[in-house]
């Protein structure tokens, strides 16, 4: 079985059609949904670019790794994603961003590679094909940039990003020789927005072609910029959708779509601004770094090998499982040595007993954890710790709790409402319980 991973960044779950989008973005995911298995409630563990894609290459959380926030490269030694695949006789290749190669600790900027190319011993085990940066929207904007190749030579593109690093993928696919199958990662960073011009920056025309936009609920309710920025988002969520139609097409040309398992996800949401005012540390520049749906719902797709049906898993899982998963469609099962779950066996529902809901750790705005179930999410945070410079605490505090059955936009917090006393006791249980498991801690949640 070839596994391509087409993993988007900044991406909320309701920018699909397959998750309710109204406008036209993703009929070529909707379709692929259509024939594979749709996870309707997906959520990522850790909301911030550099963890997420830590706990992608290696099965664990960030705080095991220590790459609990930006800035931080992934620790040597430890064995990743990679490693295994090539163990199991595939051929690795690797496009777009990677955003592990470099480290702006105590030595400020001892390893930088956020625009230069990626040494080998810094890409996570994958010595194939490679065209990549370490932070894209450093080296590129919406239009025109460069990313290095494996012989760490500098690779100018002019064009949209997303077209281009495409066509980088497409450039592998024309020259794979099927002697291995292939395990290929094509890592977007749009629909991000450009740091440095504080825009999500759309196609030429997305403006006017996405002018008919229905903002979701939290967003029309609590303001920030995404009256201003959601066309051109929306045009980037289409732009990445069109491309992923070029990769399907070209895997049918080539002839290898029905032995090819292709997995749709983000690393985390957007909230636009909305969330996290009252948080000085991420400069008035945050669109993530929270417990909200808006930035923990991403939109997660898995179709051919064993995902087939045009099923819809409404069960919650977290993309903490994707490594595990993808291991297991190649055949290889690393039980403990990763967390989450393979995701076969939940949209199989072969565990009765499964508990269906899921964590995630928040750092650089605040240190927090949180829980999300069916009806509520319950999240804490440590007062007067620096998110940036510390991976936990060994005291939270309550921070929110949100009834999502009478209130899904998340816009009432009830963390201090005695009639959800009982609730939050439960909540606070199971989220110290969990805490203790993955991190090895015991610390204290107070009111």
């Amino acid at each position: 079985m070839n596994i391509l991973f087409f993993f988007t960044d900044q991406q909320r779950w309701d920018t699909c059609g397959c998750y309710g989008q109204s406008l036209d973005v993703t009929p070529n995911l909707d379709r692929l949904a259509g024939e594979g298995v749709r996870f309707h409630s997906a959520f990522t563990p850790q909301p911030v670019c550099g963890p997420c894609r830590a706990l992608f290459q290696t099965g664990r959380y960030p705080t095991e790794t220590g790459c609990f926030r930006n800035g931080v490269m992934l620790p040597r030694g430890v064995k990743t994603l990679a490693d295994y695949m090539e163990e199991a006789g595939y051929e690795t290749a690797y496009v777009g961003k990677w955003h592990l190669a470099s480290d702006d600790g105590p030595d400020r900027l001892a390893v930088d590679h956020t625009a230069t190319a990626i040494p080998r011993e810094f890409r996570g085990g994958y010595t194939g094909y490679w065209r990549a940066a370490d932070v894209l929207e450093f080296t590129s904007h919406g239009y025109d940039g460069y990313v290095f190749d494996e012989n760490n030579r500098r690779v100018d593109f002019k064009g949209y990003r997303a077209d281009c690093i495409t066509d980088m993928a497409l450039e592998f696919l024309d020259g794979y020789d099927g002697k291995k199958p292939f395990f290929l990662t094509v890592s977007h960073i749009e629909p991000h927005h450009q740091n440095d011009r504080g825009h999500y920056e759309g196609p030429a025309g997305s403006r006017e072609r996405f002018k008919d936009f229905v903002l979701p609920g939290d967003l029309e309710a609590l303001g920030g910029n995404a009256a201003e920025e959601y066309p051109d988002y929306l045009g980037q969520c289409a732009s990445l959708d069109e491309n992923l139609g070029r990769l399907v097409e070209k895997l049918k040309e080539r002839g290898l779509y029905e032995d090819t398992a292709i997995l749709f996800a983000s690393d985390h949401g957007s909230h636009f601004k909305t969330r996290n005012r009252d948080s000085h540390l991420c400069g008035g520049d945050d669109y993530k770094r929270s417990c909200h749906d808006a930035c923990l719902r991403v939109p997660l797709v898995i179709a051919g090998g064993p995902f087939r049906g045009g099923r819809v898993v409404e069960d919650l899982v977290s993309t903490e499982s994707l490594p595990k998963t993808i291991l297991a469609l190649a055949g290889v099962d690393v039980g403990g040595a990763m967390i989450g779950e393979n995701l076969l066996d939940v949209a199989e529902k072969k565990d009765h007993n499964r508990a269906n809901r899921v964590f995630a750790q928040i750092s650089e705005s605040r240190v927090g954890r949180c829980v999300r179930t069916e009806r509520y999410t319950y999240s804490v945070y440590a007062p007067g710790v620096n998110g940036f410079e510390a991976p936990s605490a060994d005291r939270y505090a309550d921070d929110f709790l949100y009834d999502l059955e009478q209130d899904p936009w998340q816009l009432y917090n009830v963390v201090s409402d005695p009639a959800y006393a009982q609730v939050k006791g439960e909540l606070r249980r199971a989220l110290l319980d969990w805490i203790r498991r993955a991190e090895g801690a015991s610390p204290v949640i107070t009111d």
